[in-house]
């Protein structure tokens, strides 16, 4: 038996309880990973809440890190006592659990396990952002929302490392501080945020604008772009956007708008590896400084969920079994 969280039905928070349930067994290439710390992302809280739809009773989590301590059948790659993450795993708030050996990742010396579980998740979807979805080029303005969240920190040292000029905006003077901390070149408030970004590019607009925030943003990334400019869509922290006429596209000067999720940058081994051996290397290395803001037993799902929610974290959330 070990302990996990399970949410019996839709609902805020205070539906993740703690519960004993089976031990899992690896199934054929599967592994059995001993969970050291998870992390803690929206999309949890959006399967939690019924914005996204799953069955109940349901166990969220999708980013772990721990230790190997079963091998399923045919596994070749992995030996038990490997340490591994993964960005891709179910069931991830839990004691143990069972990852595919493709979905697994290698986690290097010099990376320890709370920085193993922070990084896959935000740090993979930091690499497609930047490297695929819109591909950055030194000398690009671009606008990045939450800056001091764990996407956006990450974000900031990835984009300065590319030679970008970084603008974010954040919501408190602490937020601002970490942001400037990590790199960012002009840090603005969410108030009048487009005109601000107008004024700093000598009315041109932004290279690109990263939006996680979503409905709350949306018309103001679209108003902070330049002619030909492009707004990832990456995320819904403030709701959904509303259905929306593509003749704003046109009029704001032939915009280009991408929804992208992590699972279409995640296609193949190879896509996995690089993604994660670049991030994990700069990790190990230390030119990638990963915040983690919230550290929560296992049992405390439920105040981790609200405070992410409700905007009191910054960095990374993690949950220690």
């Amino acid at each position: 038996m070990m302990h996990a969280i399970v949410a019996r039905q839709a609902g805020g928070p205070d539906v993740l309880e703690l519960a004993e349930v089976a031990r899992p067994v690896p199934g054929p290439g599967q592994l059995l990973v001993k969970v050291a710390a998870t992390g803690v992302n929206f999309i949890d809280t959006y399967k939690r809440s019924g914005t996204y739809k799953v069955s109940y009773p349901f166990t969220p989590g999708s980013e772990a890190a721990g230790t190997v301590e079963e091998l399923g059948e045919g596994v070749t790659v992995f030996s038990v006592g490997d340490r591994v993450a993964t960005a891709e795993g179910t069931n991830c708030y839990a004691g143990y659990i069972l990852i595919n050996e493709d979905k697994a990742l290698p986690v290097p010396r010099g990376v320890d396990d709370f920085t193993a579980a922070a990084l896959p998740l935000q740090g993979i979807t930091a690499h497609y952002l930047i490297n695929s979805s819109f591909r950055v080029e030194p000398g690009h303005t671009i606008l990045l929302h939450a800056g001091a969240g764990g996407v956006g920190l990450l974000m900031i040292q990835l984009l300065k490392a590319k030679g970008a000029r970084v603008i974010t905006t954040v919501s408190t003077d602490d937020k601002g501080k970490l942001a400037r901390e990590a790199g960012a070149d002009h840090v603005l408030r969410y108030e009048g945020f487009a005109a601000r970004v107008r004024e700093l590019t000598d009315g041109t607009g932004a290279d690109a604008v990263y939006d996680g925030v979503g409905r709350d943003t949306f018309d103001g990334s679209l108003a902070a772009l330049r002619v030909r400019g492009t707004l990832v869509l990456f995320g819904a922290a403030s709701g959904p956007v509303p259905p929306f006429d593509p003749q704003r596209l046109n009029a704001g000067g032939s915009l280009y708008l991408t929804r992208p999720t992590i699972n279409h940058f995640l296609r193949n081994a190879q896509e996995r590896r690089w993604r994660s051996d670049e991030i994990f290397a700069e990790a190990a290395n230390g030119s990638l400084k990963v915040r983690i803001g919230g550290r929560y037993d296992l049992a405390k799902a439920g105040q981790a969920h609200d405070d992410l929610e409700q905007r009191r974290t910054t960095g990374k959330v993690i949950l220690v079994p």
